[in-house]
């Protein structure tokens, strides 16, 4: 409960596309009361499933289930989830996974920090080293795209792919995603644009149930994954992106045109060295187009952020409003129509 007395509710997501066979061993695991929390719900986020997902779901006794008519994408379901969370009125968002990657005991863990104030999002990691499933090709990838993830967000976090985590209301109202791949790296890209205070907790890890569907190939990580952090960063800083860009050619040009002019003012022997003035003088114009385009995008990036800003103080008026009382725990069934 909190210091004013009201009810704190838990909900935890599980995102899902055809997961009938390892549902039952996630719901089991999870959960019925929390530390701090006085409400737990769970809630399966149905992508589409062309199994007996939804069906199973309501067998296990899972308190809300939403179904997306056809299969639109893992960051998808988990907009879907929290969207549905807040409207359920959940203060803390737990989001893991339905193939049971994740060790529920740790939910607690990870919620502690929220409840108590010290981050907005908590990011459960976990012991890569000693996962025997991971190799070492992909124990040293996932070392390489946390440190990537860390500088271009500006957290901490080393296990930007875990989706095992806790947000707080507010939080999960602010995050968007615009790729379709997956939500971890971009949220994390987006949390640290937005001056969210993101934390990391140790977690353990369950056996594997089956292979990754989210990862073909080392190959098909690294490609989407390197995307997805270029995509980002342009989104949530693009003057620092475009600027960044612009430099290279800036640099280059600055190089050429000052060596062309030490040439003509103290040169013996004078050539014209046309074809290098002619160089720096088309990488400054790139570079002068390229910090233009910078600026562009910042005041674009501005405009955007008031917009979300607007949006976001009209989506907490109207969830608090909507909010359902504490004692109302009626199970939800919904077919969620795709966009």
């Amino acid at each position: 409960m909190t210091p004013d007395g009201r009810v704190t509710k838990l909900i935890i997501q599980i995102p899902c596309f055809n997961e009938e066979a390892t549902l039952p061993a996630t719901v089991a695991d999870l959960p019925r009361e929390v530390p701090g929390v006085d409400i737990v719900e769970w809630l399966v986020i149905d992508d589409g499933s062309s199994d007996r997902t939804t069906e199973v779901a309501h067998e296990l006794g899972v308190h809300h289930v939403v179904r997306h008519r056809r299969n639109r994408g893992l960051a998808a379901a988990f907009l879907t989830g929290l969207d549905t969370a807040l409207k359920l009125g959940a203060d803390i968002i737990v989001n893991t996974d339905a193939d049971n990657q994740y060790d529920a005991s740790f939910i607690p863990d990870i919620v502690t920090p929220v409840l108590l104030g010290q981050a907005d999002i908590v990011v459960g990691e976990r012991p890569i080293e000693s996962v025997p499933e991971f190799s070492g090709v992909k124990k040293r990838l996932q070392r390489l795209g946390s440190w990537v993830v860390r500088k271009f967000s500006g957290t901490t976090i080393a296990d930007a792919a875990s989706g095992f985590r806790a947000f707080d209301r507010e939080a999960a109202m602010r995050l968007h995603v615009f790729g379709r791949y997956t939500y971890t790296l971009e949220t994390l890209i987006q949390a640290g644009a937005e001056g969210l205070a993101v934390a990391s907790v140790p977690i353990g890890v369950n056996p594997q149930t089956r292979p990754s569907r989210l990862v073909k190939s080392s190959g098909q990580y690294v490609r989407r994954s390197a995307a997805t952090i270029v995509r980002s960063y342009a989104i949530y800083r693009p003057f620092r992106f475009f600027a960044g860009i612009g430099a290279i050619p800036l640099v280059l040009g600055v190089a050429l045109a000052v060596r062309w002019l030490a040439y003509f003012l103290f040169a013996d022997d004078y050539t014209s060295r046309l074809p290098s003035l002619i160089a720096a003088i088309t990488l400054l114009l790139i570079a002068g187009q390229l910090l233009m385009v910078a600026f562009l995008a910042d005041l674009t990036a501005t405009s955007r952020r008031l917009l979300e800003d607007s949006r976001l103080l009209a989506r907490r008026a109207q969830l608090d409003r909507d909010r359902p009382l504490a004692s109302d725990h009626t199970p939800i069934h919904l077919p969620l129509l795709d966009e």
